[in-house]
């Protein structure tokens, strides 16, 4: 093969790995967030899909939402326990107001995590996110931070209604890694299942 067609082959390669957002994985990955500069947006641990009884429901969990089951629970604990043994730097942490949202982030010990309306679903049970709503999530997937990573806990529907290109078979827990592109752009770095942050080594 001649040097012009590695170049064109090299460059198709390229601009896949930027379409379908698989840049980075594994190793480099987790390297690349430890220096800082992006922002994990990330579906709540598992969760039933019903609300907990009476009898079931957590006891500061109030009104009833759904809850995270024990596979929820442990994955959040084990992630959180993975970021800090990684030493990847966390600055904001934005969550959902949902019950399931803020439990993973307070089980993961999330500094400061900040609730925002835009990332819950305004007591419509996920059936109707608004555009202002996605347009929240996108504008701040844009503002990239400097020597840490950002963290937003929120839900599938918030995640599919702003990055549709991107939220095919995200699971719960699951991560997208966002940066920008050469025009500003947001992109997708990588993606990260929840069970998976155990599994690196610093």
């Amino acid at each position: 093969m001649t040097q012009s067609r590695l170049l064109v082959a090299a460059s198709l390669l390229l601009s896949s790995a930027i379409t379908y957002g698989q840049a980075l994985s594994g190793k480099a990955l987790i390297r690349a967030l430890q220096h800082g500069g992006y922002v994990i947006v990330m579906r709540h641990a598992s969760s039933p899909r019903e609300a907990p009884s009476p009898q079931d429901a957590d006891a500061d969990n109030v009104n009833r939402e759904r809850q995270l089951d024990q596979t929820g629970r442990a994955s959040a604990i084990a992630m959180g326990n993975a970021l800090r043994k990684l030493k990847i730097p966390i600055g904001e942490v934005y969550t959902s107001p949902t019950y399931r949202a803020r439990e993973t982030a307070q089980l993961a010990q999330l500094p400061n995590p900040r609730t925002i309306v835009e990332l819950g679903d305004g007591d419509r049970s996920m059936q109707s996110i608004t555009e202002n709503q996605a347009e929240w999530l996108r504008k701040r997937a844009a503002q990239l931070p400097s020597g840490v990573d950002t963290i937003i806990v929120t839900q599938f529907p918030n995640i599919s209604r702003s990055f549709p290109q991107w939220a095919s078979g995200l699971a719960d827990g699951e991560a997208l890694v966002l940066s920008s592109d050469a025009k500003g752009r947001v992109a997708l770095i990588g993606r990260i299942k929840i069970e998976e942050w155990p599994q690196f080594r610093p």
